[in-house]
């Protein structure tokens, strides 16, 4: 039985006058932005010391878009106007802050200096492409993106082991939460600050038992690199192990008892049949943890402040200390708005190498 599709006969001056209203409202916005950021920037002397105005003329487009979608649309307007207060909202807290983020990125910023902000253009773009310490930082996240696949391997060993028919199951699953509901923060000065504290933390002390004299875990940049990936895994591990855990316990219990009766070793049966099927999650898994990898600062800050000599600095802890320590606005949103592109970029090149490289394992 074929269904019958009704749609609203809208008069054709009907839909324009809601083309003409959604055109105003958004010239409206247009130009109200428009002219602020002139005014800001200094190019023109006609606007005004607030965004109050940008606000308002908002609140106009927004207006003017649903009262526009229902006289364009008829009853498919309607629908649409409970999806508009969403969109209004992400546009609100996510698109404007980004298109004023960089605004502020083309701005002599510095809230020590009495001159207040001016506009710059570029330059600030510029002087970054000079920085060493920027590149530094940027090189750095390289390793500590690659330690994800290390995490990666030890989460699925784990996985593996809590997913058997072993004692105390339950309590060890427990147990290796137990880094997962702790703060970063608090990561940084129990471990950090405290076991690994170089003359009388316990890590220290079974360092020179065992022969190393000088056990000083964020002295030298390759040891200290290492020691804040080794904080960084151990609180997230059980992120990627409890997601691993859950997909193991999601397999088809009959295709592994099929491996098992075909005389499959518990490794060909690893490889041939658990780790194709854990694919999905295990991409899942890994690009999630990328993710809270390219935002890692908290440990950093705490424990190393980057040094020594920048080996340890991160993008998000280097960008921290430009507005904390340098109260350099301007510079530090023009490398924050740098590296969201270069964030957006590469997640985008993963996700497609991931799709193309699951299709032909499958």
């Amino acid at each position: 039985m074929a269904l019958e599709v009704v749609t609203d006969d809208i008069p054709a001056a009907r839909r324009n006058a809601g083309k003409l209203i959604i055109g105003l409202g958004s010239l409206l916005l247009v130009a109200a932005f428009a002219m602020q950021i002139l005014y800001k920037s200094g190019a023109t002397p006609l606007g005004y010391d607030t965004w109050r105005v940008v606000l308002y003329a908002y609140v106009v487009w927004g207006a003017a878009l649903g009262i526009g979608q229902v006289l364009m649309r008829g009853e498919a307007g309607w629908r649409a106007l409970f999806i508009l207060p969403a969109v209004l909202f992400t546009v609100a807290m996510v698109i404007f802050p980004t298109l004023f983020g960089f605004y502020i990125a083309m701005t002599d910023w510095n809230l020590s200096s009495f001159s207040g902000r001016k506009f710059n253009g570029l330059d600030n773009f510029w002087q970054m492409l000079a920085d060493p310490y920027y590149r530094n930082a940027l090189v750095n996240m390289i390793y500590y993106v690659l330690a994800v696949l290390v995490e990666y391997v030890v989460a699925f060993g784990l996985a593996l082991l809590l997913n058997a028919q072993i004692r105390a199951r339950k309590f060890f699953r427990v147990v290796f939460l137990l880094p997962l509901m702790l703060s970063p923060v608090a990561v940084s000065w129990m471990i950090g600050k405290s076991l690994m504290e170089y003359r009388f933390g316990p890590a220290a002390k079974l360092a020179r038992w065992l022969g190393w004299d000088t056990p000083a875990f964020f002295a030298t940049p390759e040891i200290a690199r290492l020691s804040i990936m080794f904080l960084d895994a151990w609180t997230f591990i059980p992120f990627m192990m409890i997601m691993l855990l859950a997909g193991l316990q999601a397999l088809p219990k009959d295709v592994m008892e099929a491996a098992h009766v075909d005389g499959a070793t518990p490794w060909q049966a690893f490889w041939g049949v658990t780790f194709p099927l854990m694919l999905p999650v295990s991409i899942t898994a890994v690009i999630l943890r990328i993710i809270f990898k390219l935002k890692l600062a908290d440990i950093v800050i705490n424990v190393t402040s980057g040094g020594p000599g920048g080996a340890t600095d991160t993008v998000t802890s280097f960008i921290f200390r430009e507005y904390r320590d340098r109260s350099n606005v301007g510079y530090g949103t023009m490398l924050a708005m740098v590296y969201l592109i270069l964030i957006i970029i590469f997640i985008t090149l993963l996700l497609k190498f991931v799709s193309r490289w699951t299709r032909d394992v499958n």
